[in-house]
């Protein structure tokens, strides 16, 4: 019997995923969701559910028309990490956030976007090591982009570039299909945090992204 490693994840990037086609997901270390809700610039927050938490959202996609994501954050403690949750937003896939939310710490990213790239980041203490798209894995940027390569390797996110066409379209077509999975894959290594869909059944402290 074969057991498939990234079946913890394929509802992340499946037709019923309750975060829909675009959202990010983020796990910041050795911070509360308090202190991680200020550096998204929110103020107290409050305990929302998640199905309150979309319909913030949702209004504030009435009002924008979208092209400012999502507008509000939801946190909620792991372990040693916490978790911050952004439907229809990716602010946590920008530089300067990411800048903001690993200063003193460690965060890992992963944004979902139908319309336009996936992306995965790992940053630590205000700098941006290592980030990338899940389907290109081999095009990476940071100030040391190739520090998880090895554990790219592990869940089949290969940060080498291949000169070969027919390795090249087999390697695009599998990541086309499982990059997402293996990218969350990938931020559980780092994290030791499953992202799983009970992480959405408890209340989440949640305010509005203060640049949004």
């Amino acid at each position: 019997m074969t057991t498939d490693p990234l079946t913890p994840f394929r509802w992340l990037q499946g037709q019923d995923c309750p975060l829909d086609d675009i959202y990010s997901v983020t796990f910041i270390r050795g911070r509360d969701p308090a202190e991680a809700l200020r550096r998204f610039g929110s103020g107290a927050g409050r305990d929302l559910s998640f199905a309150e938490l979309t319909s913030e959202v949702g209004d504030f996609v009435m009002v924008t028309g979208g092209g400012e994501g999502g507008g509000y954050v939801g946190v909620a403690a792991a372990g040693d990490w916490c978790v911050a949750v952004e439907p229809s937003g990716w602010s946590a896939a920008i530089d300067e956030r990411l800048a903001r939310l690993s200063a003193g710490s460690e965060v890992v990213s992963v944004m979902r976007h139908d319309y336009a790239d996936d992306h995965f980041a790992y940053a630590v203490d205000g700098t941006v090591i290592t980030s990338f798209g899940p389907v290109t894995p081999d095009d990476r940027y940071g100030a040391d982009k190739d520090r998880l390569n090895d554990l790219m390797r592990e869940v089949g996110l290969p940060p080498d570039d291949t000169e070969d066409d027919d390795e090249w379209e087999a390697r695009f077509d599998d990541l086309a299909q499982h990059g997402l999975a293996r990218a969350f894959a990938l931020a559980a290594r780092l994290t030791g945090v499953t992202f799983t869909a009970g992480l959405l059944d408890g209340p989440l402290l949640a305010g509005p992204i203060a640049d949004a």
